[in-house]
């Protein structure tokens, strides 16, 4: 599978052309991560979205020092967008599962790329302003019904 494929298999760039993919694909850095690698850990810096290709990556968050599964990500999944737009620090860890062919867009190349290609960035910064929309959307009755239940102890 080429970088554009991939790119076009990943949800943010679902509304882009075939040349919107070409100026994020000249700057994707092509990964091959064996399984159990971590590709970041929660609360260090991140700098890059990864995309994944091929594999399957496990997501997990400490909780009172134990570490808790939060689920997967596949072909085609993303992880990481908030940090293509700034540096910000990693919500959670994430480990190859197995092993995993990613791609890497990192923040430097985004902000490069803004003065030269500006209407591609900002639709790919809108794209993931939706993405984090839709996301919270989805988890706004889970996190209502763990605030409504009393404190255990």
């Amino acid at each position: 599978m080429t970088v554009l494929e991939s790119l076009r298999r990943c949800l943010l760039f679902k509304d882009f052309t075939d040349t919107g993919l070409q100026i994020f694909a000249a700057v994707a850095r092509e990964r091959a991560v064996p399984a159990g690698t971590p590709l970041f850990v929660e609360g260090m810096v991140g700098e890059s979205l990864f995309i994944v290709r091929s594999g399957t990556v496990r997501l997990a968050h400490k909780v009172s020092g134990a570490e808790r599964p939060l689920g997967t990500a596949g072909a085609g999944d993303h992880l990481g967008a908030l940090s293509l737009l700034a540096p910000s620090h990693r919500a959670c860890s994430a480990v190859a599962e197995s092993a995993c062919e990613l791609l890497e867009l990192q923040q430097a190349d985004f902000a490069r790329l803004g003065p030269q290609k500006p209407q591609a960035c900002l639709k790919l910064a809108l794209a993931i302003a939706a993405d984090l929309a839709r996301r919270m959307a989805d988890a706004r009755e889970p996190l209502r019904e763990a605030l409504e239940r009393p404190p255990r102890g």
